[in-house]
C-alpha cells in the first residue's frame, strides 16, 4: 500500500477534495484507490519511492507501462480511462500545490472506449409498460400517477429528474412546456395529447388538494415523489412483462429520440428537444437507428441468416 512520502501527498491531495471541492465519500474513496494503485506501481517500476521529486520526472514511456499494467489486469477501456483522469487530476494539484510540474501524466491519452448506444424501448413495449403501471397498485390515484409519470417521459423525452421537478401550477399541462435541464439550460417541449390526458386522470382521481408550488407528482405521504420509487415502478412493470434490465425511466427518453429520428426528424430538433448541449450527444441515436435498420434486413433478406 501507498506509503511514505507518497502516501503523505496523496492524503493531502484527498483531503482538499473533501474540504475545498466538497467531493462526496464515494468519489474520494474511488480516488484513492485510482491514485494509490498508480503510485505503488510507479514505485516498483522506478525501484524508488514515488516522492515528490520523483512524480515531477515521470516520463511518457512509463506511463505508457502504467496504462499498459492497467489494462494486462483486466481493466476495461471504460476504467482505464477512469483511472488516468484520477491520476492527471492528482498531478495537477500537485503541480500547483507542490510545485511538482509533470508534463507526461497531463499529455497522455486515455484507450479508446467502444461507444455505447442508447437502448431504447420499443414503442409496444413502452404502451406495455405504462398499461402496467396503471393497474398494478390498488390506490387508483397511484396507479394514474404512475401511468402518468411514464407517459410524459416517453411522450415529451424528459430526463426523469425534470417531470418530478413540475409543480401543480404546471397543470393542466400545455402543448408545449418549458423545462430547466441540466446546467440551469431551459427548453421547450411539446407534450403530446396522450401525456396530458394521463396528467389530468391523474389530478381527477388525487385525493389531495395541493396548492400551485406544490409537486405535480405526489409520493404516497404527499410529499415530492422520490426518483427511486418512479425506478420501482418501473423494475416491477419490467419483471412482470419479460423485459431486460435496460428497460428503465431513461430508457423511455431514449425511445422518445429514436421513434422521432425513425419518423424523420432532424438531429438538431432532436437535440433542441432533448436538451443536448452537443450534437454529438444525440448523434448517437443515428447508430441505433442503423443497428434496427440492419437487424431487420438480417431478418427479412433470403440471404440473412447465411
Amino acid at each position: 500500500m501507498t506509503g511514505g512520502e507518497a502516501g503523505a501527498l496523496l492524503a493531502r491531495f484527498l483531503g482538499g477534495m473533501a474540504g475545498a471541492k466538497a467531493a462526496s465519500p464515494r468519489t474520494i474513496d474511488a480516488y484513492r484507490r485510482d491514485v494509490g494503485r498508480y503510485l505503488d506501481f510507479m514505485t516498483l517500476h522506478r525501484g524508488e519511492a514515488a516522492g515528490r521529486e520523483a512524480l515531477a520526472g515521470i516520463t511518457p514511456r512509463e506511463m505508457r507501462a502504467w496504462q499498459a499494467h492497467l489494462l494486462d489486469e483486466g481493466l476495461s477501456p471504460r476504467s482505464a480511462a477512469r483511472a488516468l483522469s484520477a491520476v492527471k487530476s492528482f498531478h495537477r494539484w500537485l503541480g500547483e500545490a507542490e510545485g511538482a510540474e509533470a508534463a507526461a501524466p497531463l499529455a497522455a491519452r486515455a484507450p479508446k472506449t467502444p461507444k455505447r448506444l442508447p437502448r431504447p424501448v420499443s414503442a409496444e413495449a413502452a404502451r406495455a409498460l405504462i398499461a402496467h403501471a396503471g393497474a398494478a397498485h390498488p390506490e387508483p390515484w397511484i396507479a394514474a400517477r404512475d401511468a402518468a409519470l411514464l407517459t410524459l417521459l416517453w411522450g415529451a423525452g424528459l430526463r426523469i429528474s425534470e417531470a418530478l421537478a413540475l409543480n401543480r401550477r404546471d397543470a393542466p399541462l400545455p402543448e408545449t412546456l418549458r423545462i430547466v435541464g441540466k446546467g440551469g439550460k431551459p427548453r421547450i417541449v411539446p407534450v403530446i395529447g396522450a401525456a396530458r390526458a394521463t396528467v389530468d386522470e391523474y389530478l381527477r382521481l388525487l385525493p389531495l388538494a395541493p396548492g400551485p408550488e406544490a409537486p405535480l407528482f405526489l409520493g404516497a405521504r404527499g410529499g415530492r415523489l422520490d426518483p427511486s420509487m418512479a425506478q420501482k415502478t418501473m423494475a416491477t412493470a419490467r419483471a412482470a412483462l419479460g423485459l431486460p434490465a435496460t428497460a428503465t425511466p431513461h430508457a423511455l427518453r431514449h425511445s422518445f429520440a429514436t421513434h422521432l429520428l425513425s419518423a424523420g426528424g432532424d438531429l438538431r430538433s432532436i437535440q433542441a428537444l432533448l436538451g443536448h448541449a452537443s450534437l454529438s450527444t444525440t448523434q448517437v441515436y443515428t447508430g441505433v437507428d442503423e443497428a434496427r435498420l440492419m437487424a431487420a434486413y438480417e431478418a427479412a433478406h433470403p440471404r440473412g441468416g447465411a
